[in-house]
């Protein structure tokens, strides 16, 4: 009489299956009992099941828990581009142009809370590029930014909308867009990434229209931006919070001057103490203080390769600048 046993091996198919047992019979003793040749089998394939490597999935977004707003101005619609293939990384988004609405030299904004840290890769890469770390450890990528708030090497806490830079064509970019990345704590791309409430799946191209600063809830935002406070050809360089508000630096490269604004977030449209003040180095300070419904401002000054001492004030709150953006 002839007793047979299972001899395990494995067969492992790619992908997130489990990989299964099976099994082959061979010539054994006969003292071995049926039971156990059974309990032996189950249990030696249970633990070759356990012990071969799983894997990885090629999209961990189980970390994602933070809810994002479009990267832009409430109210601005700009066309998020999931394209595919050779885009690096892959699932990353290129907002671009839509419907005739230049995205070149938009303010760009938090998508959600969280400490912002700003690099410089110069004429290569991401150029000039921001990422915010987020309270449950997902991060977010802004990249080829012709323009930052802080220096290379910087960092800052962010709300959800706090300007961080403009769109431009810095680094590896081959025209001006933004370049935006969403990620897991661990690093993983999310390849569909989901902002106010639009989620673009790789290979699609749609419109996103933005509520980020939209306020809601009875609590108004305010309507105007540091650059219409200042005019055109302006862009933010630097900002301090304040509470009830945030002043703002911006640099005109094409005349060499700075402006300084100060804008509210609370008391909007009603009348209440607000100042702006810009000061070069070497020359007078100028100021605009005031009770003002939304900002004060601007306050303009030629400081080509000048450092500048800026900052003003909301009711008590108020921030000063050391002379600094030296040219």
């Amino acid at each position: 009489m002839k007793t047979t046993f299972a001899t395990i091996f494995m067969i492992y198919i790619g992908g997130p299956h489990p990989p299964k047992c099976a099994f082959r019979e061979v010539s054994m003793p006969p003292t071995w009992p049926k039971l156990l040749k059974s309990v032996t089998v189950t249990a030696l394939c249970a633990l070759a099941v356990a012990t071969i490597p799983q894997a990885a999935s090629a999209e961990d977004t189980s970390a994602l828990a933070v809810s994002h707003k479009s990267p832009f101005s409430c109210g601005k619609t700009f066309s998020a581009n999931n394209w595919t293939p050779n885009h690096n990384p892959g699932g990353s988004i290129d907002w671009q142009d839509h419907n005739g609405d230049d995205v070149n030299g938009e303010t760009v904004r938090a998508t959600a809370a969280g400490t912002a840290y700003f690099k410089d890769a110069g004429g290569v890469s991401y150029g000039k590029w921001v990422e915010i770390r987020h309270s449950d450890g997902s991060r977010t990528r802004y990249a080829h930014l012709s323009s930052m708030v802080r220096g290379a090497g910087g960092s800052m806490s962010v709300g959800q909308g706090t300007v961080i830079g403009t769109v431009g064509s810095t680094g590896g970019s081959k025209a001006p867009h933004l370049h935006y990345e969403q990620r897991t704590s661990g690093g993983a791309m999310d390849t569909s990434p989901t902002v106010d409430g639009v989620t673009v799946y790789l290979g699609q191209k749609r419109p996103v229209s933005s509520t980020n600063g939209c306020g809601g809830g009875g609590n108004p935002t305010n309507p105007y931006t540091p650059e219409k406070a200042c005019g055109s050809g302006y862009a933010v360089i630097d900002s301090a919070a304040l509470a009830g508000g945030r002043t703002y630096l911006l640099y005109n490269a094409g005349n060499g001057n700075n402006c300084v604004v100060t804008m509210k977030s609370t008391s909007l449209g009603t009348p209440s103490g607000v100042s702006a003040f810009l000061e070069p180095q070497g020359e007078s300070r100028a100021a605009d203080s005031g009770n003002y419904g939304y900002y004060a401002g601007p306050v303009r000054s030629n400081a080509a390769k000048q450092c500048v001492r800026w900052g003003g004030s909301v009711g008590s709150s108020a921030y000063t600048s050391p002379f600094e953006h030296c040219g």
